[in-house]
């Protein structure tokens, strides 16, 4: 079933028009009907325009139409530079005379309240009537610069790339930080195909617009600004398409400051938030994520101007020993893995360095490069040529305008013939050094970006060489359904989630549900001595806060005063819980807690959470989501990454841990969300780890079911 909702035939309408409407056309200074007119003239916009303006027969030479009324049938766009109150109306005509595509510059609908929602709503059913694309309302336009059609009521530079040359393609629901990030691209030589900034999203949104630059022959890159994803399907299959296309995608989204919304049914519920959520779901896509406005621009700008992304394993030439010390820091803090270099392992190397410069990443060439300045080519090209570094950065000083004489000829050589299919990065280590243009467009001619610092160089790597270490295998395993599902809604208390799950395959200990403390009595028999009472309601989503767990009994005596003992601690506790009774459970070995459990996420699908358990689960929140669709060796390269695997790999003389169980816990649960959408959440907490080849075994679990 396709998620898309236009063709790209629909679409050409709004980014690749024949004809323009300019509705509320004007000359005044600082109207927006005036700058959008102006722009449509000045870029010498090759189709037709027809601007509209009750009071003018005339503008910047133009034939000007009294309404809408007047103008011809089958306009391709049409741009509405006038008040909110008459928008309706004239969508509404524009509509019956057959226009293809609406921009929306007004703003005062879906962000103003009830009534402006639903003129939103009566503003999509208009155009989805006739078959109409519109972007916005409440945004900045769009600018297609390959075709030379600017419709924004901004002053535009339009600066359209040269044919052939790889370009940007933006697409933002905020206008100004589009216009700031094509901004940023064309300070650096860098271009942009297409940008569109989507506003409200009344009827078209940013997974759209991605499905058209997925296509379009101009864009290769695809740069987002993204607050909220309406069409959660939609967009990941436009993502994949993105990834399928090798066109990568730099998204900066924020919101993961923001409080994760509450669930009063499981530890899962709370941690497993949106904006997480979000970002695990599109990662399996290859989506790139910056952290910073500022990173965007620099991942963007990276990602457009090399000949091929960042992988991992960086390597570094450098000049000072200092600085050397810093890159170690500096990359350790941000994830960024420097390849092992040193005399024994890279003969090519050592061969071209003084013996008194030893070999290391980053190199050290100390100043042997103002009496030796085709060093540089020298060092640069070993580091491309090596099959283990994924990518290289000069780090150079480019303060004393001598040295960069010989220093910048050196290295815009090493790519000037584009042999290597590896980035170099020119990474400055003095901002605010006074650099030559020429030197900075020489660089950049070859396919080499330029940053003042190198932290940001460095972070920028960082994030694109991430997607190089991801295995984004589709690894999914086939759906498991649980037999008497339809029994239960809610929170579903331990005793019966354990009952749906363990046919499953899910390990819990040998257990028993008592109402009586004779039942009670019987099943400790059966199960034996020592045991564990835990009280049961659905009510009751932490048992231990409210007394309702006591171990290690031993005997029959304990375990009927164990009994009497909880259910007047949960009376304590909340007088208005009823339990069903107690879950009768053998006492389990010690081993690593951990929390494992899954949301079913009505728009993004199954996630499964793991990661260290225990009482400080919701504080240290040292966990890591899972998608369905990663197999075991996946799931367990993601729990090795967790802050605290030292302990799962054997600490201070503890025995390794069965990662392997874990992760194939890990998996069968997601099994489980996938072949049952009616699962809204899993919870099992702790999950103990037990030593390799000992397995897991999860304590606890609870289940909230959708009615």
């Amino acid at each position: 079933m396709t998620t898309r909702r236009f063709t790209n035939a629909q679409i050409d309408r709004l980014l690749r028009p024949k004809s323009v409407a300019v509705i509320g056309a004007s000359d005044r200074h600082g109207a927006l009907g005036a700058t959008l007119l102006s722009n449509l003239v000045k870029y010498e916009f090759s189709g037709d325009v027809y601007p509209v303006n009750p009071k003018r027969d005339e503008l910047l030479g133009l034939k000007v139409y009294h309404s809408v009324e007047e103008l011809p049938e089958g306009i391709d766009c049409a741009v509405l530079a006038i008040p909110r109150d008459f928008v309706l109306g004239t969508v509404k005509s524009l509509g019956e005379k057959g226009c293809g595509a609406v921009v929306i510059y007004s703003a005062g609908f879906s962000e103003a309240g009830e009534q402006g929602m639903k003129d939103q709503q009566e503003l999509a059913r208009i155009a989805n009537e006739h078959g109409m694309i519109v972007e916005g309302p409440n945004c900045l336009g769009c600018t297609n610069y390959i075709e030379r059609v600017p419709l924004t009521f901004v002053q535009t530079n339009m600066r359209t790339p040269p044919k052939g040359t790889r370009a940007v393609g933006i697409a933002s629901q905020s206008g100004a930080l589009a216009a700031v990030l094509a901004t940023t691209l064309f300070a650096r030589d860098a271009y942009v195909s297409t940008s569109v900034s989507t506003g409200n999203e009344a009827v078209s949104g940013v997974e759209d617009y991605v499905e058209w630059l997925v296509d379009d022959p101009d864009t290769h890159v695809i740069a987002m600004y993204v607050e909220s994803l309406r069409r959660p399907q939609a967009f990941l299959a436009a993502a994949r398409r993105a990834r399928e296309a090798g066109k990568p995608i730099v998204m900066l989204h924020p919101g993961k400051s923001n409080k994760a919304q509450e669930s009063a049914a499981t530890h899962t519920g709370a941690m497993a938030g949106d904006y997480a959520l979000m970002k695990a779901k599109l990662g399996r896509e290859g989506v790139i994520f910056a952290e910073t406005l500022e990173e965007l621009g620099d991942i963007a700008t990276m990602a457009v101007t090399c000949k091929a992304l960042p992988g991992a394993n960086m390597a570094v030439l450098g000049e000072s020993g200092a600085l050397r010390g810093l890159a170690f820091d500096i990359a350790e803090d941000i994830g960024l893995d420097l390849v092992d270099l040193n005399d024994d392992n890279t003969p090519a190397m050592r061969a071209i360095l003084p013996d008194y410069v030893p070999v290391s990443n980053p190199t050290d060439i100390t100043a042997l490069g103002l009496s030796e300045p085709e060093i540089y080519t020298k060092v640069l090209t070993v580091l491309l040529e090596d099959p283990r570094v994924g990518s290289v950065v000069a780090s150079i000083i480019q303060s004393d305008p001598i040295t960069s004489k010989i220093k910048f000829p050196a290295i815009i050589k090493v790519l000037e013939d584009g042999t290597f299919p590896k980035p170099l990065v020119f990474a400055g280590v003095d901002e605010g050094a006074n650099v030559p243009p020429e030197y900075v467009e020489g660089l950049r001619k070859v396919g080499i970006p330029w940053f003042p610092s190198t932290e940001r160089a460095y972070r920028a790597i960082a994030r694109l060489a991430d997607l190089s270490k991801r295995d984004l295998t589709d690894r999914s395993q086939p759906p498991l359904p649980a037999e008497g599902l339809d029994a239960v809604s809610g929170v579903v208390p331990e005793y019966q989630a354990k009952d749906l799950l363990r046919p499953l395959g899910i390990a819990f200990p040998e257990s028993e549900f008592a109402a009586t403390p004779d039942e009670a009595a019987a099943a400790a028999e059966r199960i034996g001595y020592p045991v564990v009472l835990k009280a049961q309601a659905a009510a009751l989503g932490h048992k231990s806060d409210a007394g309702g767990v006591i171990l290690n009994i031993k005997s029959e005596d304990d375990l009927r005063a164990a009994f009497d003992a909880i259910y007047g601690n949960v009376v304590d506790y909340d007088a208005s819980i009823r339990l069903d009774g107690v879950l009768v459970e053998e006492m389990g070995k010690m081993g690593i807690e951990m929390i494992v459990g899954a949301k079913n996420d009505p728009e993004w699908g199954p996630v499964v959470l793991a990661g260290f358990g225990g009482v400080t689960a919701e504080i240290l929140k040292d966990v890591k989501l899972f998608t369905p669709d990663m197999g075991i060796e996946q799931v367990e390269a993601g729990l090795l990454s967790l802050k605290q695997a030292p302990l799962l790999k054997g600490w201070r003389g503890a025995p390794p841990r069965d990662v392997a169980a874990l992760a194939e816990l890990i998996v069968q649960v997601g099994r489980v969300m996938t072949g049952n959408p009616r699962i809204r959440e899993i919870d099992l907490n702790p999950v103990i780890v037990h030593p390799q080849g000992e397995g897991v075994v999860a304590l606890d679990a609870l289940m909230l079911v959708e009615g």
